[in-house]
């Protein structure tokens, strides 16, 4: 389009340059699009020009209408070339040793071309700060810069192994929790259900071990060595085998979901959403 070369190089004469005409071209699809409109666009003196009001409106509307066209063809002529390159990826170690190896066969079978780079050690929340393509987290995100598809949601589990309860029983309320051996993990000591009349009790555990590992949470539930509080998702396997026992079921609330985040850029590259695409699907077949 004639005007929006003119608005974006300044001059009639370097639009003309530009656009392999005549500057007499180029001013005369500027006064036919003025005509048909009915204001004035540009304001042209001897020395130069510049955008009225109308004008630079126009030119905006233009513009974003221009870049949106670039990015549907950009996306179509994607769509048609398989995913390839590399895709940075952070994941909590749990989550990726229980759901994203076993399923990497059948990830490469689809996309070969693709090459994931698996970092199981960030605990970052966000790709634009840490390098990352997308981010899997656990937990809320504030960040406006940042697009979140939810990979799972459930309620938070309070669970400990037949051993264990044969040894010291099993508590019927939050408080109870108190005579009891927690094993604490990321999130620390401050234990969340389900109060009376729907509102949130938080209660406070100890224990004789610590972990920031969601593995080391549950294996050691499974053991014997106490009780285990994190999202349903990461005893899922051991519950459907009854190595595990959820307690205070009356008492559960919402878990934080686990999403895949990443950068909200205009148009996604082919081969991260082919990672996002594939991380839902093995969530989705995956849910109980």
């Amino acid at each position: 389009m004639s005007f929006v070369r003119v608005a974006e190089l300044g001059g009639f004469t370097v639009a003309a340059k530009a656009l392999s005409t005549t500057t007499s071209a180029v001013t005369k699809s500027v006064t036919r699009l003025e005509e048909g409109l009915g204001v004035q666009l540009v304001h042209r003196t001897t020395r130069r020009m510049h955008l009225t009001e109308y004008g630079a409106e126009y030119y905006e509307r233009c513009r974003q209408i221009l870049a949106d066209l670039d990015d549907a063809e950009g996306s179509i002529r994607e769509a048609n070339i398989a995913p390839s390159g590399p895709v940075r990826i952070a994941l909590p170690p749990s989550f990726g040793r229980m759901t994203v190896i076993p399923a990497l066969a059948e990830f490469y079978e689809q996309y070969p071309k693709v090459v994931l780079d698996l970092c199981l050690k960030s605990q970052t929340a966000n790709p634009i700060e840490g390098g990352f393509d997308l981010v899997v987290h656990s937990g809320r995100l504030m960040d406006s810069r940042l697009i979140n598809r939810i990979l799972v949601r459930g309620v938070q589990k309070t669970v400990a192994a037949p051993s264990y309860i044969e040894r010291y029983g099993k508590p019927e309320t939050p408080e109870d929790l108190a005579a009891h051996n927690c094993i604490t993990g990321a999130f620390g000591p401050n234990w969340h259900f389900r109060g009376e009349g729907g509102g949130e009790n938080v209660v406070r555990v100890s224990g004789a071990l610590i972990t920031d590992s969601g593995d080391i949470l549950r294996e050691a539930a499974v053991k014997g060595l106490g009780i285990s509080q994190a999202t349903w998702w990461l005893f899922r396997e051991e519950l459907k085998r009854g190595q595990l026992v959820p307690l205070l079921e009356d008492y559960e609330i919402e878990a934080e979901p686990i999403a895949i985040v990443f950068p909200a850029n205009r148009r996604t590259p082919a081969k991260v959403r082919a990672v996002v695409d594939f991380l839902l699907k093995i969530t989705r077949s995956s849910d109980t």
